[in-house]
């Protein structure tokens, strides 16, 4: 029998204790360290999970197989780097990296040592979009809201890197090709990125995704809308249900006649999906669901939004500086 996965978790903060308490409970894997800058966090979970506590990601390198990297998105690089380098696996928290470069660098590195690289894409692994994935043939339009409360978290990158980002990557894979054109405006309100954006995003083939993702929102709303030549499909992320409309039959003078599909699908936790999914391409060496190279993608395609917005912000500037001037709209002739 096959020995677990040896594996740790780096960063341990709201999202890495979720990642080290289902890897606790794995067979197949053996959690044995957890990782955070801030030691007494490390020395909370650990003990709290029975297992040992680190500050610095370096000591534990010649103690693993794998990780799995949780921490602020500026320091994906460097830790997700240091493993590869060392010949480990990683699997690595979305977004993959702060740049383009940094998750050139990561993919190269995974790619020349033979290394499992897979990007924690979790959307990926909710049943219903799994379904979408493969029913979608040739879509044409796709409409997206991904709208949330605010959490003070995440809040070092703007709402397209925070949420957008997931519509994005299941839409690229949706889709199958890369975008040739992408439009975007947002607002920062709280702080000094983009707290709602909206993007438009043209494909050469001829489909365009329209997407907004906030994190505003008073309430909490996750849907997708996807149109093609026979059908129609309506996911809702957060109530994990999924409507397929097909089969139209039109007669002039009468109602059109469809077909509505309700997929049933099993009660599901997509984290600990995503882990399982990790530790078995470590073990079996088969490449992941979702690949750095899937990771870049996604994130080049929403490093694109974010530069849309902010070249907007910039030609706003002069004009947000001025004193407000209102238009007479009354018709000619009212008092």
């Amino acid at each position: 029998m096959q020995a677990p996965v040896k594996i740790a978790v780096v960063g341990v903060g709201y999202l890495g204790r979720f990642h080290a308490e289902k890897l606790k409970k794995m067979k197949t894997a053996e959690l044995v360290a957890v990782v955070d800058a801030d030691p007494a966090r490390a020395r909370e979970i650990g003990q709290d999970l029975g297992v040992p506590s680190f500050a610095d990601y370096h000591e534990v390198v010649d103690l693993v197989e794998a990780v799995t990297v949780v921490t602020p998105t500026v320091q994906h690089h460097a830790v997700a780097a240091a493993f590869l380098a060392a010949g480990k696996d990683v699997l690595c928290e979305k977004p993959l990296t702060a740049t383009l470069e940094e998750a050139d660098r990561l993919v190269e590195l995974a790619e020349a040592g033979g290394r499992i690289l897979q990007v924690g894409h979790l959307e990926r692994f909710n049943p219903p979009v799994e379904e979408m994935v493969r029913r979608v043939k040739r879509p044409m339009f796709i409409e997206v809201n991904r709208i949330a409360p605010f959490k003070a978290r995440a809040t070092d990158v703007d709402v397209a890197l925070d949420l957008m980002i997931h519509d994005l990557d299941i839409i690229l894979a949706l889709v199958g090709e890369e975008p040739a054109e992408i439009r975007a405006v947002g607002v920062p309100v709280l702080g000094r990125h983009a707290d709602i954006v909206n993007a438009r995003v043209e494909f050469p083939g001829g489909c365009v995704a329209n997407l907004t993702a906030s994190r505003l929102a008073l309430k909490d709303e996750r849907k997708m809308r996807v149109f093609q030549p026979d059908a129609y499909l309506s996911l809702d992320f957060k109530k994990r249900k999924l409507l397929v409309v097909s089969g139209v039959e039109y007669r002039p003078g009468s109602l059109p006649k469809v077909t509505a599909d309700r997929p049933r699908f099993a009660k599901t936790d997509p984290l600990e999906e995503e882990l399982k999914a990790f530790v078995d391409s470590v073990r079996t060496r088969r490449p992941p669901r979702v690949s750095g190279r899937d990771g870049r993608r996604a994130l080049a395609a929403a490093l694109a939004v974010q530069a849309c917005v902010l070249e907007g912000q910039c030609k706003l500037e002069p004009v947000l500086a001025q004193s407000p001037r209102w238009v007479d709209a009354r018709l000619p002739g009212e008092g």
